[in-house]
């Protein structure tokens, strides 16, 4: 059953990856000259520009563009005019492994266009900062533990407007805490049976959810992280808590392990697989989870603490190798480096308990993963530092012209 969950989870969850070339009136393609997108330690990336408008190129099109190690002040930064719409741009090298990104930006009378491309400098050999606390497994068997000792009380609430013919829908609710609650959107077969599940975690922001519901002979969970319920469809409590109480909410408290807020989010994961345990219709014994950017992190967290997950799908992981931007190199979502963030040494030391990458060092189920060179959100260095930890199987799709 592993691998349909493998191949049920790498067919429904492929189209998290986007593009990032948009259809405008000017198309700006970007690429590195290697055919393979990759480069080796100090050797030169070199990029091809191409400028197009209605489909043609354009002629003497002026570009701007700068070039350096990715999310770093760049090392390059000109004007130049291709003549005929199309050039190459010499590049830069590193004297370590990692990824080099040009911006290209055109402007057409009062309209400004920009893209990117990105090389890797031996990928697969990125190495991440993230240490592994002597105490992490400690600490998160206790986490887990404590949360436990709260009965779930699930609460499930028929919503017929988002039944198929083959699925029935409910809105969920778990105890998670004193007073404190998760939601989600449930799918369930109509036709009785047990069937294998789907955890679907999500990504960050604070929204509603409309459920996931792929297949006919799948129960599907998907759930929020913030307490409140997901189904408040058309209201404004999202927008108001977005830029009010929940306000930056993934740096919440990270000066204390015990009060970050991704501790509850963390536990909660679990106790979501705890509530699937609970369906008469799960079979019992085969779960997989999935997500992308935050559900990226989420997926590996819950796989690497509960080993009942038998396979996962985890795109462009956010919380990766956080400590990427103190040591002059692109860090994960949230990229702790300034914007009014002071990340201190009891920051760093508490980030530790949290970084996707020590989760990483710990999975066994199977995973399929998928990142795009071009992610402006999720830096691809501070995926590929993850991915290089894991030793499980592992099957990546890597999306060279795609960003968040």
């Amino acid at each position: 059953m592993r691998h349909f969950l493998i191949l049920f989870l790498l067919i429904t969850s492929v189209t998290s990856i986007a593009q990032s070339q948009r259809t405008e009136l000017i198309t700006i393609m970007a690429a590195p000259l290697s055919e393979s997108y990759q480069y080796g330690i100090n050797e030169r990336a070199d990029f091809e520009v191409s400028v197009f408008k209605y489909g043609k190129l354009v002629k003497n099109a002026a570009i701007e563009y700068s070039i350096g190690a990715e999310q770093m002040i760049p090392e390059i930064e000109r004007s130049i005019v291709l003549k005929d719409g199309h050039g190459i741009i010499k590049g830069i090298s590193l004297s370590q492994p990692g990824f080099i990104r040009l911006t290209v930006t055109h402007k057409d009378e009062n309209a400004v266009f920009t893209n990117t491309a990105t090389a890797g400098v031996d990928v697969d050999e990125i190495e991440t900062f993230t240490k592994m606390p002597t105490d992490f497994n400690k600490f998160w068997n206790k986490a887990i533990i404590d949360a436990r000792k709260i009965d779930l009380r699930p609460l499930l609430t028929r919503m017929p407007e988002k039944d198929t013919a083959t699925k029935l829908a409910y809105h969920i609710r778990f105890n998670h805490g004193k007073k404190s609650f998760i939601y989600g959107i449930l799918t369930v077969p109509k036709k009785e049976g047990k069937y294998p599940a789907i955890l679907h975690v999500p990504g960050a922001g604070v929204r509603p959810y409309e459920g996931k519901d792929y297949n006919d002979d799948i129960v599907s969970l998907q759930i929020g992280i913030h307490g409140i319920p997901v189904n408040l469809y058309g209201s404004d409590i999202y927008e108001n808590l977005k830029y009010g109480a929940l306000y930056k909410y993934n740096l919440n408290r990270m000066d204390d392990r015990n009060r970050y807020y991704y501790k509850r989010v963390y536990t909660a994961c679990i106790r979501a697989i705890d509530f699937i345990h609970t369906l008469e219709q799960f079979d019992g014994e085969n779960i997989g989870v999935t997500g992308g950017s935050q559900g990226g992190a989420l997926t590996i967290v819950t796989a690497a603490l509960d080993h009942r997950v038998d396979a996962i799908a985890a795109y462009y992981p956010a919380l990766a190798d956080l400590e990427g931007f103190n040591n002059n190199r692109a860090g994960g979502w949230p990229r702790l480096n300034g914007r009014g963030f002071k990340f201190t040494e009891q920051k760093v030391k508490v980030s530790r308990y949290y970084d996707v990458v020590n989760f990483a060092r710990l999975l066994d189920a199977p995973g399929y993963y998928g990142y795009g060179y071009n992610d402006n959100v999720c830096p691809a260095t501070s995926v590929a530092a993850a991915l290089n930890e894991i030793e499980s199987h592992k099957e990546i799709r890597v999306a060279y012209n795609v960003a968040h």
